[in-house]
């Protein structure tokens, strides 16, 4: 017979009773830890609720108002007798009532005293509990990022993120710790409905796995939803006058029904109020903020007016666009979850190099900028940029192609590093080349891939720090001499210490390097982190960390024949006569961009890829749609066309290689003439 949890609280708790539980001995009354207390005074005895509900030989029989939640009297009594007989394997006492569900464990013990010797009891079903070597654990995520500090996401105390009995996670986000005290008191506070995720607000996986690791849900409402007159403030208007100096005669809280003393609230917060006379307004004013929303606003009377009609750019509003998660669908294999957005384009800049940097910062910081809609930009000397290296050369350190992230306290005041996170998701998703600079220690130290692979001196700047000296030192008094010259580093990084043997050498280098590339760079890396969580882009690498790391840390490689060639799906005739034409025309194709790939014709591969698909380079995302090809016959034209929208090409259908050739460059420089011109 199956046991279930009641649906709603009992009246019966008696919480200044002093009696003890009569299975488990106790007198504690803590409902969040043993449920609540019910006391019988008729026979003389008092119980937990989650004792009866993990004892395993009592059963509800009986209906919801009967006897204790459904345990009958008898029966409980019948359980009291015989978990007498039995022995708890922790205080040695008896009226051990709970037993290990697995049948060759024969552990007996009290429920209160199971949490302590780690078991755990499953409050679903047969309510069974588990002994510690029988019990269910969680699994760590390889994708669980630990290189930030960790909290109790509840009660925000430090916590070491190792799992154990006493440490649970979520299983959604990965990102969420708690003890499992203070989860148990959520869950008994928040209730069935409103028990979730502090962080992530997930509901359904959360309780699920909450309750395989033994967390009790109460099946009712939040207990906040159960007070009388919880909310019975939020029916009352605020009808005082905040003013310096009120000048109404009849004091602060008197409302007039109109004119000059009735009290106006706050259109912002709501919370403040004024006499029109006390503030100086006119007779009809309906509009004013109070002097802490102005200061939050910088004055903008904009936003009295209208508080929904206009966004202000802060850390806040930073935060929510960059969480804002459009829809990424996988459309090519060797980068998953990651394509081009088919959104109108929202602007069109033509800048040098120069100008750049500041172009792209003040675009992201614009309160009216979509991340959805492309970005078209455009080069006076058609000289072309993965990423702008003004902030290269300020965010970040090290050799080109292999650079770590730099600390800059400048821009941790202008926020740029979640202004640069920001800029390379929007250009992956839009269309723009790999990024191609990061270290494999960046990419590691953001996306935790390799997974849980401790970070050493290797990973480091070269010969920007002098941890490499540290580790190179050959006796101590080589050691001592190079700690000395740096002592104030080694302050500041909580490692200035007496050196008394070589071999202290390895953990003073590993302290340093977990100071320099993790502690100092906390958030630097957490804004960075948060600018490319824009679309979504952060999380798609952390599911397939090892697919993007290319994208990311390697250069992109040169543009080839080869590679033209197979970004063309082609559509031949169905007619015989014609196929055998365009057969050979293929031929034609193949071998002219051999000649472009080693310059043996006027035009270059990037002129061919600009005028069939309107890219400079193949994009990390690749070209969506595909591009694709098919055939012009004589009668239908002499010169290559391109539909740009769907990235289809025409090739003309010749008899010979030259004449072939010469449409193709003919049409191509016309082509490259245009677009300068119109530049």
């Amino acid at each position: 017979m199956k046991k279930k949890a009641r649906r709603s609280p009992g009246s019966g708790s008696d919480s200044s009773s002093e009696q003890r539980c009569a299975l488990c001995r106790l007198s504690d009354d803590d409902p969040a830890m043993f449920g609540e207390k019910v006391t019988l005074k008729e026979h003389k005895f008092s119980v937990h609720y989650l004792c009866l509900l993990t004892s395993c030989g009592v059963y509800q029989r009986g209906k919801e108002d009967e006897g204790v939640f459904g345990f009958l009297v008898d029966d409980i009594k019948q359980e009291i007798r015989r978990s007498a007989r039995l022995t708890c394997c922790c205080c040695k006492k008896k009226g051990a009532c709970v037993g290990c569900y697995v049948r060759s464990c024969k552990k007996t013990i009290h429920f209160p005293c199971g949490r302590k010797q780690k078991f755990i009891s499953q409050f679903t079903e047969l309510f069974p509990s588990f002994c510690p070597d029988h019990s269910p654990t969680q699994s760590l995520c390889v994708s669980s990022d630990l290189s930030l500090p960790q909290s109790c996401s509840i009660c925000l105390d430090s916590i070491e993120p190792v799992l154990s009995y006493s440490i649970l996670k979520c299983p959604s986000c990965h990102a969420s710790w708690f003890h499992r005290d203070c989860v148990q008191r959520q869950a008994h506070s928040a209730g069935l409905f409103f028990f979730r995720c502090t962080l992530c607000n997930n509901k359904e996986n959360f309780q699920e796995e909450m309750l395989r690791m033994g967390i009790y849900i109460p099946e009712r409402d939040a207990s906040w939803e159960l007070e009388a007159n919880a909310y019975s403030e939020l029916l009352e208007v605020y009808t005082r006058c905040d003013a310096l100096t009120c000048l109404c005669n009849d004091g602060r809280t008197h409302s007039a029904k109109t004119g000059w003393f009735e009290v106006i609230r706050c259109r912002l917060c709501g919370s403040g109020g004024t006499h029109r006379k006390c503030s100086g307004l006119k007779v009809d004013t309906r509009d004013w903020a109070c002097s802490d929303c102005q200061q939050a606003t910088d004055g903008k009377a904009s936003l009295v007016a209208s508080p929904q009609g206009v966004q202000r750019r802060s850390l806040r509003s930073k935060r929510h666009l960059s969480s804002s998660h459009a829809p990424v669908s996988c459309k090519r294999t060797h980068l998953p979850h990651l394509s081009s957005f088919h959104s109108p384009v929202s602007c069109k800049r033509y800048t040098d190099l120069t100008h750049l940097s500041s172009i792209s910062v003040e675009l992201v910081r614009r309160s009216d900028y979509d991340p959805t809609h492309t970005l078209s930009v455009r080069f006076k000397d058609y000289r072309r940029t993965s990423f702008p290296s003004s902030l290269q050369d300020m965010l970040f350190e090290g050799p080109g192609g292999s650079k770590n992230l730099a600390l800059d306290s400048q821009a941790l005041r202008d926020d740029l590093y979640f202004d640069v996170g920001c800029l390379l998701a929007l250009s992956l998703v839009h269309g723009g080349p790999p990024v191609g600079f990061f270290s494999r220690t960046l990419y590691q130290c953001l996306f935790n891939y390799p997974p849980n692979q401790p970070l050493t001196v290797t990973h480091m700047t070269p010969d920007t720090h002098f941890s490499r000296q540290i580790a190179e030192a050959t006796s101590l008094d080589e050691l001592r001499e190079v700690t000395a010259a740096s002592w104030e580093f080694l302050e500041l990084a909580g490692c200035n210490r007496p050196i008394s043997s070589l071999e202290e050498r390895e953990a003073l280098v590993e302290n340093l390097v977990s100071f320099t590339l993790i502690t100092r760079m906390q958030l630097p890396l957490q804004r960075f982190r948060e600018g490319l969580q824009t679309l979504g882009v952060f999380d798609q690498v952390q599911l397939y960390p090892s697919a993007f790391c290319t994208v990311f840390c390697e250069a992109a490689v040169p543009l080839t024949a080869q590679t033209v060639s197979r970004l063309f799906t082609v559509n031949f005739s169905q007619q015989e006569e014609k196929l055998n034409r365009e057969t050979a025309v293929i031929s034609f194709w193949r071998h002219f961009l051999l000649e472009c790939e080693v310059g043996r014709s006027s035009i270059s591969l990037q002129d061919l890829l600009r005028f069939a698909t309107g890219a400079e380079e193949v994009p990390a995302a690749g070209l969506l749609p595909p591009p694709s090809m098919s055939f012009l016959h004589p009668d239908e034209g002499l010169f290559p066309q391109r539909e740009l929208g769907s990235k289809h090409l025409l090739l003309p259908v010749t008899s010979s290689y030259q004449a072939f050739k010469s449409s193709m460059e003919q049409t191509m420089t016309e082509f490259s003439f245009l677009s300068e011109l119109f530049l």
